[in-house]
């Protein structure tokens, strides 16, 4: 037969759940405290880890530049504050990105386009310069990248040909490795010969050099050609590219009409642009669309 506590035994045991809740709860914020230490110590570990994929380098443009104008001063500043960025950005998006993508992600999702923005960038500095005094030529050379992992340097687009660093980010430190023996730099306005730098099985697209081939170009016309031949430059990248992209793709006549052709028919449309605009206040030059056509190098 249960017998009703007295008073202060209900009392005690209140005191006593209450002093086991402390506790509990003591328990549990002290696990807590330990495992968002752990966590500290395991995000250390993850920081160390994901900077594993290397860094990406870049020539430095501003040792390169020839003397500034003043009234292109602030311009040049901004321009290669915005290199720096652009580079920033791209080991913060080859962090991020680890163990994406395949053998090439880095090549095309990273460096890549980073190149491209490179080549932007030099190209509006070479332009600010040009507009009081000689235009620096020979600058996109230096918009070519390179990935530094575990001793294993890539050149993307490098005027050498070296393509090791494709693959860097994603583990296949074996990427091949191609010598182009290539002229020029695909993206150079200084001489677009055509050379994108893949240095793969697929080949290499090579074009005519037009800049080599133009008559004096007016004051007027000048940033309209700028454009126009960076355009060019920028075709010849989209296009070995594609022919990367494509390796096994269609029959023995795909890479003529699939990327040589479409090809040739851009360029046309640009150099005739270039001869127009030189029309405009000069004699128009002709026989430029003979340089349109590109050939496959293997």
């Amino acid at each position: 037969m249960s017998r009703a506590l007295p008073k202060y035994d209900k009392r005690r045991v209140a005191f006593i759940g209450g002093a086991a809740a402390v506790v509990l709860s003591g328990a549990v914020i002290a696990g807590s405290a330990l495992a968002g230490e752990t966590s500290g110590q395991g995000g250390a570990q993850n920081a160390r880890t994901l900077a594993s994929p290397g860094t990406i380098t870049c020539p430095d443009v501003r040792s390169q530049l020839p003397a500034v104008p003043a009234s292109a001063q602030a311009e040049i500043d901004r321009n290669l504050a915005l290199l720096d960025t652009q580079i920033q950005e791209a080991n913060k998006r080859l962090v991020d990105t680890i163990g994406q993508g395949g053998p090439d992600f880095v090549q095309n999702a990273i460096l890549g386009p980073l190149k491209d923005k490179r080549v932007a960038t030099i190209n509006r500095m070479a332009t600010a310069i040009g507009r009081t005094t000689a235009r620096p030529q020979g600058l996109d050379a230096l918009a070519p990248c390179t990935l530094n992992q575990g001793g294993v340097t890539g050149t993307v687009g490098g005027n050498d040909g070296n393509a090791a660093g494709a693959a860097g980010a994603a583990g296949a430190a074996g990427a091949a490795t191609g010598n182009n023996s290539n002229t020029g730099n695909a993206g150079n306005t200084g001489g677009n010969t055509g050379n994108a730098g893949t240095g793969t099985a697929a080949g290499t697209i090579t074009c005519p050099d037009v800049r080599s081939q133009l008559p004096a170009v007016p004051a007027s016309a000048q940033a309209e050609i700028d454009r126009n031949l960076a355009l060019l430059d920028t075709q010849i990248q989209e296009a070995n590219k594609r022919l990367v992209d494509t390796i096994g793709q269609g029959g023995p006549d795909f890479v003529q009409n699939a990327i040589l052709g479409p090809l040739k028919d851009k360029r046309v449309a640009t150099i005739d642009r270039i001869a127009i605009s030189i029309g405009r206040t000069a004699a128009k030059p002709q026989g430029l669309d003979s340089l349109a056509a590109c050939t496959l190098t293997k």
